[in-house]
């Protein structure tokens, strides 16, 4: 009698029983990782975002943006494979944490995996990844803003555009693309005006 074989879990699959399996104490960034046995940039920078795109979730934002830049500057400078320094791979998401997020992953997400499928490959090629993390990096960095839900727009861009990264989807690199780069332009030109405001309240 042939043996069934067991379907293979989706990627949010994965993110889920990672989080239902985790003890209270949570896991490193390094173990989450491990767990999913996934090494490529856009499967790391969509588990990264995940925690950064929920709304008024405060801390753990600032825990993983920087290791966030860290995985696109390593894009930008063209390195193969990504690698999370120790001082930023020992940081933990508890359960609580890892639960929240992988639920917000599926509620928000879970569109991506029905809609996802290889399209405008070139787009999401390693030839283009280069173009690709000076956008990502942009996005990430704007998540430092302490300004309040200044995560979750930049961090929903870099999710779709790491997906379609994974997905080898060229729309859905796009469509990151114009999302994080119309909150940037909205970040810069309401910080302009903000600026200009008090300078004149200060001089006038």
């Amino acid at each position: 009698m042939t043996e069934m074989k067991q379907p293979q879990r989706t990627f949010l699959q994965s993110l889920e029983a990672m989080a239902s399996e985790a003890p209270e104490e949570g896991l490193s960034l390094h173990q989450i990782l491990d767990r999913l046995e996934e090494r490529a940039f856009g499967a790391m920078l969509f588990i990264l975002a995940l925690p950064c795109a929920i709304p008024f979730l405060y801390g753990v934002p600032q825990v993983v943006s920087l290791p966030m830049m860290a995985l696109t500057l390593q894009m930008l400078a063209g390195r193969e494979e990504p690698w999370l320094p120790e001082k930023f791979g020992q940081r933990m998401i508890n359960k609580a944490g890892l639960t929240r997020t992988s639920s917000f992953g599926r509620k928000w997400f879970g569109w991506l995996e029905v809609i996802s499928h290889p399209r405008l490959t070139f787009l999401a090629s390693k030839s283009m990844e280069r173009l690709i993390a000076l956008f990502l990096t942009a996005f990430c960095a704007s998540i430092l803003v302490p300004l309040p839900l200044t995560n979750s727009t930049p961090a929903i861009a870099v999710a779709i555009v790491a997906f379609g990264l994974m997905a080898r989807d060229g729309l859905l690199v796009i469509l990151g693309a114009i999302l994080g780069s119309v909150w940037i332009g909205i970040l810069v030109t309401g910080s302009t005006w903000i600026i200009g405001s008090l300078k004149d309240m200060v001089l006038g």
